[in-house]
């Protein structure tokens, strides 16, 4: 809506512009307003891609998962990473087996990633490649972190939306 707004203020700008017909100077004009409009990056304002979601507050009480491990079905096996993905996200310090939990889990992502990244049918697929991403994101914070500690708020937000996302291409077969 702002793109939009600020769009219709650098168009009503140069209206004068669109008066004159087959002028040079009006048309000269139009160019230079609208390419100084384009460099203070007013047109180009980033929207918000993804949609709020809801961040859960985080806590030390959960099922600990014994289903690790894939199928080789894609569905169930995104589906299956994703839900884990949501409970680890969700962890508080000094959850109960939190490191046992985060070492099967980066385990489960890296076998994800490296058998379904060979088929472009599925590596395609944009559920696929935000789950990716998000894969990324939490075994870098396992890596650079460990697994005792609990993911920051800033990086939480972003992971449930993707997750969000993540599950409607999945409800979409894509």
């Amino acid at each position: 809506m702002k793109t939009q707004l600020l769009i219709a203020a650098a168009l009503a700008g140069t209206a004068g512009a669109f008066s004159v017909s087959n002028d040079q100077t009006a048309r000269r004009k139009f160019l230079q307003t609208t390419a100084a409009t384009l460099a203070t990056g007013t047109l180009l304002t980033p929207t918000l891609a993804f949609a709020e979601v809801e961040v859960p507050a985080q806590s030390t009480e959960y099922t600990y998962p014994t289903d690790f491990g894939l199928t080789y079905n894609y569905e169930s096996d995104a589906a299956k990473v994703r839900s884990h993905m949501v409970i680890a996200t969700g962890l508080a310090k000094g959850s109960d087996r939190m490191e046992d939990f985060g070492k099967a889990l980066k385990k489960e992502m890296i076998d994800f990633v490296s058998y379904y990244r060979r088929f472009p049918q599925v590596a395609g697929k944009p559920s696929f490649s935000t789950l990716y991403t998000s894969i990324n994101v939490l075994a870098g914070h396992y890596t650079s972190y460990g697994y005792k500690y609990p993911l920051p708020e800033k990086r939480r937000k972003r992971l449930y939306q993707e997750y969000a996302e993540i599950d409607k291409s999945l409800k979409r077969n894509r």
